[in-house]
């Protein structure tokens, strides 16, 4: 199975930066090692990139749904026919561990799976006029051409949730994808290449942030913005966006917390918080940030926690037994390690990892904070990597408290036998995404994904749920 070009994709062709320019994509394992060099676009690619969405709108609105379901259901056969080399090639590129990756890669064709059957589905009702008896109809019609930025982190399974509704709707899309790992999700492109997807329906575009992506968001025929990526930056989208009148989708950061009772299954615990933690080297913003355990059974799931750290096996993400990868970049690597520094400055005492690995590589060892004060650096802020803090508490409601006391509202889990316990927890905790009995990251196609509070803004994602964010509803009243 044969790469994509390392080109944007634009308009049905695959074509350089208009200026030439190129980054370069190194493996994190192996910072020597050059895995390509991308395009490095600026304003004058995104023009191209939204005109040729901005012609080829009416054409893909007016296409059936179930014909444009169609499409992305050959789109997901030909995921399926790559998972493969899919999954090595965002191992190299950004160091999550082959399993992991395997497994992202499968999980975009299920979502195209699930999106491509939206076109069987009903898109509106049917009701009566109060009077006559005369129709009414509501219709949901695509929004029009919606710019997508992607992150680093989930370099397939994010620009693939984001755009397979989109398309599915009858949008037509520009994506931006991260500078840091473009080569997994030109993957994208190239499959909807072979599933025959119009010219100018999907378009690609690579380079930075603050390049391309507001050029994105200022084009005045991009009616709608979908980010997902740090809080900072997407309030700044948010803002500029909605000035313009543009609908908008954000989400954002967490600060995890993973409640752990006296009643609960520690084994079980101990491994989904392992999980939560560390696989991926943490950069999730599902990730468990915060563990909290009540203090009857605080130091046996501490001692079964930094069991599991040790058998825990960390280092080279291509080797398929690696749980803990490196971290994407130097950037990344360094303020991970400065948010260490920081945590034991203010206090906070590492019981286990806290430096790197060693060797060339970007590698940190699985990192667990101590002693943390409830208003330090690390109970408040989010370290996008290998690193979590134990916390004791004495009752539920305390550790309900504790969780609602930062801005943030992803995920949150709990682990219990009590049904009182998981009820209160699925009520009262402040986070879009609440599990019991199960790590704080993870999420499905068919059912929403998104935050609140400072972790998400507008409709949520995946599921049902994309609808609303990607179509407008328009009622239509029928006379006779």
């Amino acid at each position: 199975m044969t790469r994509p070009p390392f080109l944007n994709y634009i308009d049905g062709a695959w074509l350089p930066a208009a200026s030439g320019a190129t980054s370069e994509d190194r493996n994190p394992m192996r910072p020597d090692e050059v895995i390509g060099a991308f395009p490095s676009s600026d304003a004058t690619d995104v023009d191209a990139a939204v005109a040729a969405a901005h012609r080829a709108l009416k054409g893909w609105a007016r296409t059936p749904a179930p014909a444009r379901g169609a499409i992305l259901l050959k789109a997901a056969d030909a995921i399926e026919r790559r998972v493969e080399q899919i999954a090595q090639d965002m191992t190299a590129e950004m160091g999550k561990p082959l399993r992991e990756s395997r497994g992202e890669a499968g999980r975009g064709a299920t979502i195209l799976r699930y999106a491509g059957t939206e076109g069987w589905r009903p898109q509106g009702e049917l009701f009566q006029q109060t009077v006559t008896g005369g129709n009414i109809l509501t219709m949901r019609r695509p929004v029009g051409v919606v710019g997508l930025i992607t992150p680093w982190n989930f370099p397939f399974a994010i620009p693939v949730w984001k755009l397979a509704p989109a398309l599915a709707y009858g949008n037509t899309v520009v994506i931006k994808l991260a500078q840091e790992s473009p080569l997994t999700g030109l993957h994208i492109a190239h499959c909807f290449e072979e599933a025959g997807l119009p010219a100018g329906v999907l378009n690609v575009v690579m380079g930075r942030g603050s390049v391309i992506g507001n050029a994105l968001v200022r084009d005045p025929r991009v009616r709608a913005i979908s980010f997902t990526g740090s809080v900072g930056t997407g309030f700044a989208v948010r803002d500029e966006a909605t000035r313009l009148g543009k609908r908008v989708q954000l989400e954002l950061g967490g600060h995890n917390p993973l409640i752990v009772m006296a009643d609960a299954d520690l084994d079980r615990a101990a491994e989904a918080a392992y999980a939560g933690a560390f696989w991926s080297a943490g950069q999730k913003c599902t990730g468990t940030r915060r563990i909290l355990v009540q203090d009857a059974v605080y130091d046996e799931f501490r001692a079964k926690l930094l069991a599991r750290i040790e058998r825990g096996i960390v280092g080279d993400p291509a080797d398929p037994a690696t749980e803990c990868g490196p971290i994407v970049n130097k950037a990344q690597f360094d303020e991970i390690l400065d948010g260490i520094a920081k945590g034991k400055a203010e206090g906070g005492t590492v019981i286990a990892g806290g430096k790197p690995l060693g060797g060339d590589n970007y590698v940190i060892e699985p990192t667990v904070f101590e002693g943390v004060a409830d208003d330090a650096f690390l109970s408040c802020e989010e370290v996008f990597g290998p690193v979590t803090s134990l916390y004791r508490f004495s009752t539920l409601d305390e550790a309900i408290e504790r969780s609602n006391a930062v801005p943030f509202g992803l995920s949150a889990s709990i682990f219990t036998s009590s049904l009182t316990a998981a009820h209160r927890f699925s009520t009262e905790v402040e986070a879009g995404l609440l599990h019991v009995n199960s790590q704080t990251a993870g999420g499905e196609a068919h059912v929403p994904f998104g935050g609140i509070k400072s972790s998400g803004f507008g409709p949520h994602e995946q599921g049902r749920a994309a609808i609303e964010f990607y179509t407008e509803i328009v009622t239509v009243y029928q006379d006779l």
